[in-house]
């Protein structure tokens, strides 16, 4: 004990003992995630060692920046002030901050694991830009207050224990000289790390639990912080440009049934024999609606009975799979049609004003695109993007307090949204235009809050209380709608933006991105089920087609109700893993051009690597190659 007290008796003892403590903490967050992940894990060897061993590097990498601070100040701070009791204090709320933020830290992930199983990635980076939301929403979710007096509780207790240790005044001080040369040996630490050690070591396993567990929270916030946008050509499997092009062209060529050779990338004339059906579209994005909370799928819990009777009245699509994990992802699929590109979402990215979008096709036949959301449209930058992309925006400031009978931090209760709603289209209709609105609900999200008396759920028990509550006010909606004049004259298309969890023991876990969707016009559609695969992207295209437009066409996807067989595909993606289904086969696309076949299971998500199949992988990279390409190049704009 005597040996261990001496290494922490010189000038930068204090740099010793913060990374100590960070890689303690960090090893100790590890253990209580492992534990609480244990039925996810494959328990090998193999597998636990790198979980550890693997994870202690990134603890040490995170560790040597964080203590960069500490070293310079060490290294200048003059030996004739060093044992000054200023300097004293000075540590001592160093290190309070440092223990404090470690504490903070691990809660921090332990939510974050719970809510998302991961580390820290783009929706913590996120999170860290929209904090108003982000903290009113921790605010309503948890006992902020109780879990902050025992953050600072537990903190205070550390540093008592600590205070001989980290108190400098017994200290053997070092000359200038002497105390630069420990110096730079400290700074040389974390410039090895940042250029020796790459994030994608973690990536070693085929369990992507243990992949999350090798990281380092802290760390890995850190990358997704200087890497929220990943350039395709720089990161992915390319081909060349014009067999791209030429991939892309046969695709569509076999869509439309004729050639459009004198267009290019995805460009094409989609005709229509029949005359225009010109019915209003309300489209209503549900937030995290995953097809397993339905009993049409299979459950049992009776919590959504307004959308079962919707399903058997309209048309349920049984196999839809959404684009991504986040609701801009599932924006993005609706209004652009688009593939997932790497990084962040295009409604959140520069440049992205007077894109090609399903709103701007609706302007285009002489209708009002509406977007309608019921929180601030601020947020993800919605306002923004759909303002500049040929839609009229709506969202809460429409409302005054006394329309409002709930709300919480994402936005007022679905049922006022839904009111807000009804009001736009009813001005439309007096104005005789026809209307396309998209609709995007917020009461499914933690916390789980909703007016009371409307359910048999309490508000803030559960998530199937949220979604008893959102499946409510979508029947509540459509019963005020019947009462329209316009209502007979209206598609009713009802699906979810994503999924409520996207957690699962492979990178895309297919069943965590199987969503719903309804075509509900009692008028005009009979009741049926459509269960070919379809994409998200697919949406918009197969609405048009629906109405018969005709229309030249920059989507990457197209009308289902006229697909062939062997056209069926979709895709699926987190921030960087780009996921290609088709033929039973998931091609998944990663960083550092790697590139795997996998044959998934579509009910648990589990996926068996296979041999690659050249002309399936060349696609999946074609339409995402081209997808990025049109992108960047400011080629998915709306024609003048």
């Amino acid at each position: 004990m005597a040996k261990f007290n001496q290494l922490f008796k010189y000038r930068f003892s204090p740099v010793l003992l913060a990374a100590l403590l960070l890689c303690v903490v960090s090893l100790l967050t590890r253990i209580v995630l492992l534990l609480f992940s244990n039925h996810d894990i494959d328990w090998t060897v193999a597998n636990i060692l790198k979980i550890f061993l693997v994870g202690f590097l990134y603890d040490l990498a995170a560790a040597s920046f964080a203590c960069i601070p500490l070293i310079i100040y060490l290294w200048v701070l003059p030996s004739k002030w060093y044992r000054r009791k200023t300097n004293g204090i000075l540590i001592f709320i160093y290190f309070f901050i440092i223990v404090l933020t470690l504490i903070f830290n691990a809660i921090s992930e332990w939510f974050f694991w719970e809510e998302f199983s991961v580390r820290y990635n783009f929706i913590a980076v996120d999170y860290l830009v929209y904090t108003t939301e982000v903290i009113g929403n921790i605010r309503q979710s948890y006992p902020i207050n109780t879990i902050l007096i025992i953050i600072i509780a537990l903190t205070s207790v550390a540093v008592f224990m600590l205070r001989k240790l980290i108190w400098p005044v017994n200290y053997v001080d070092s000359k200038f000289k002497n105390r630069s040369l420990t110096a730079l040996v400290l700074l040389i630490i974390p410039i090895v790390f940042y250029f020796g050690l790459s994030h994608k070591w973690k990536y070693q396993s085929s369990n992507q639990y243990v992949n999350e567990l090798s990281g380092n929270g802290m760390y890995d916030f850190g990358f997704a912080f200087w890497n929220n946008q990943l350039d395709y050509n720089t990161f992915y499997k390319t081909l060349p440009l014009p067999k791209v092009e030429s991939i892309i062209k046969k695709i569509y060529n076999q869509e439309t049934g004729s050639n459009n050779n004198h267009y290019r990338y995805t460009t094409r004339m989609v005709n229509e024999s029949k005359p225009e059906n010109r019915m209003n579209v309300v489209l209503i994005s549900v937030e995290s609606l995953s097809a397993e909370f339905l009993g049409s799928f299979g459950n049992t819990q009776h919590i959504t009975p307004e959308l079962d009777t919707l399903a058997k009245s309209g048309i349920l699509f049984t196999n839809l799979y959404a684009s991504g994990t986040r609701t801009v992802r599932g924006l993005e699929a609706l209004s652009l049609c688009i593939p997932p590109t790497p990084g962040q979402s295009i409604v959140k990215r520069p440049d992205n004003k007077n894109l090609f979008t399903l709103g701007s096709i609706f302007r285009s036949k002489g209708y009002n695109s509406h977007f309608i959301y019921g929180g601030y449209g601020y947020f993800d930058n919605m306002s923004e993007f759909f303002s500049q992309n040929g839609y009229k925006v709506t969202d809460r400031n429409a409302l005054k307090d006394s329309e409002v009978h709930y709300s919480n931090i994402w936005g007022v209760a679905d049922e006022d949204l839904f009111t807000l709603s009804i009001r736009e289209l009813d001005e439309d209709f007096k104005h005789k235009k026809p209307f396309f609105a998209q609709i995007m609900t917020v009461s499914n999200h933690r916390p789980y809050t909703y007016p009371e008396g409307r359910i048999d759920i309490p508000s803030k028990t559960s998530r199937e209380g949220a979604v008893k509550y959102t499946d409510y006010a979508i029947g509540k909606f459509i019963k005020d709608a019947r009462k329209k004049p316009w209502f007979s004259n209206t598609l009713f298309v009802i699906v979810a933006d994503h999924c409520a969890s996207s957690a699962g023991k492979v990178q895309l876990p297919l069943d965590k991105y199987h969503i719903p969707m309804i075509f509900y016009a009692p008028a005009h559609i009979a009741p049926s089920k459509f269960e070919k695969l379809t994409a998200q992207l697919d949406i918009g295209p197969t609405i048009l087609g629906y109405l018969n437009f005709s229309y030249k066409s920059k989507f990457f996807g197209y009308n289902v109700f006229k697909m062939k067989d062997d056209e069926q595909r979709a895709f699926i993606s987190t921030y960087q893993s780009l996921g290609y289904l088709r033929n039973g086969k998931l091609v998944v696309l990663n960083p550092n051009r790697k590139l795997g076949t996998f044959k998934p299971d579509f009910k648990t998500g589990a996926a068996i690597k296979t041999t690659d199949d050249e002309k399936l992988t060349n696609e999946a990279t074609s339409y995402y190659q081209m997808a990025a390409y049109l992108y960047q190049k400011g080629l998915y704009q709306q024609e003048k």
